[in-house]
């Protein structure tokens, strides 16, 4: 038996220093866009009016995820206000490729011992990358977790629901053979790959956080921890009024198994590997570690975070709206038949 009175802050939990944190996370939260949202973030679930009068079958689209191992990329440079942008963005993308148009987004923060100051820099880029999904921050929980991280370090998940007219789901069933893949560029690593990225950074080359890279032009650290892109505006703007009938968001497994997510069975797609410029992240990547050429592509983004599936016809207009708005996008292959002998992608 104790001698002393024990609290749950004795035990590494101290729910004062959490009500005070709710506080700054609302103001936060109350700068992203609002519309839809009802009641104030601190209750027991969060609210979102659904009356949406353009929307006349509305479905609901979800999706959660994390951002792995590129935490410890933030660990080693105790920088923490970009994370944030990776998860939304590794969330709103995969709403946005069905047809979506992102709503809400919610956060999960769970740390050993509760640092006022990592959370809200934590939540600043959450809402930075709400307000260009052009969503709302509307709920979140922030755990304190006594013993089970090392000192400095937390996980991260998100949450994100959209909402889409049933008949514009964007779902690949219409397309055909002779659609073209039109490639929109990342802006880096995004959010996949970094167990192999940092064994080669710092295992084999034995790089630290803050070396320059010379084929980069800035420190190692700085590159890896580029935010990924968020595309779910670019999405809605390219699908409002062309045909777009399939996107696929390139994440874990690269393009290899990404694009046949959207694929009809009958058919398989033909990527010209010489129709864009790889990034030069990618290349110092594969020649540091020696990577074989099918690893980067399972492993990597390469340079193309989304790839849009268009009717051949309406290549160059989707190509010129992309590049009108900013993207860096180009054709980088198409879709032909396939033999039920084959896989259902084809480099040349």
């Amino acid at each position: 038996m104790s001698d002393k009175s024990l609290t749950y802050a004795d035990a590494g939990v101290d729910i004062n220093k959490a009500n005070k944190l709710v506080g700054t996370i609302k103001q936060i939260a109350k700068q992203t866009p609002r519309s839809g949202v009802m009641g104030e973030i601190g209750g027991f679930g969060a609210l979102y009016s659904l009356k949406l009068s353009n929307i006349e079958n509305p479905v609901l689209v979800s999706s959660t995820d994390g951002v792995g191992t590129k935490l410890k990329i933030a660990f080693m440079m105790k920088k923490h206000d970009t994370i944030g942008i990776d998860l939304v963005a590794m969330c709103v993308n995969d709403v946005a490729v069905q047809g979506a148009k992102p709503l809400f987004f919610l956060d999960y923060i769970s740390m050993g011992t509760l640092v006022s100051k990592t959370v809200t820099e934590i939540i600043k880029g959450i809402a930075e990358g709400c307000k260009q999904a052009h969503c709302s921050l509307i709920g979140g929980e922030t755990a304190e977790m006594p013993d089970l991280y090392k000192k400095g370090e937390y996980d991260l998940a998100g949450f994100s629901v959209g909402i889409v007219d049933d008949s514009k789901i964007v779902d690949g069933s219409e397309i055909r053979m002779g659609h073209k893949l039109i490639g929109i560029s990342s802006s880096g690593v995004h959010s996949n790959g970094f167990s192999l990225v940092r064994k080669i950074c710092f295992d084999v080359l034995k790089l630290n956080i803050n070396s320059r890279v010379p084929e980069l032009g800035k420190t190692i650290g700085e590159e890896l921890l580029t935010p990924t892109k968020i595309y779910s505006e670019t999405i809605q703007h390219i699908i409002k009024d062309l045909p777009v009938h399939g996107l696929a968001h390139i994440t874990g497994g690269g393009i290899d198994d990404n694009i046949i997510r959207v694929i009809p069975k009958t058919c398989k797609v033909r990527i010209e590997s010489g129709s864009w410029e790889i990034p030069p992240v990618f290349q110092f990547l594969k020649q540091a570690g020696n990577v074989p050429d099918g690893e980067m592509r399972r492993t990597f983004n390469l340079g193309i975070g989304m790839i849009a599936v268009v009717p051949e016809d309406s290549a160059q207009e989707v190509l010129q709206r992309l590049n009108a708005m900013g993207e860096t996008s180009l054709i980088i292959g198409d879709v032909v038949e396939r033999d039920s002998s084959q896989t259902q992608i084809e480099w040349c």
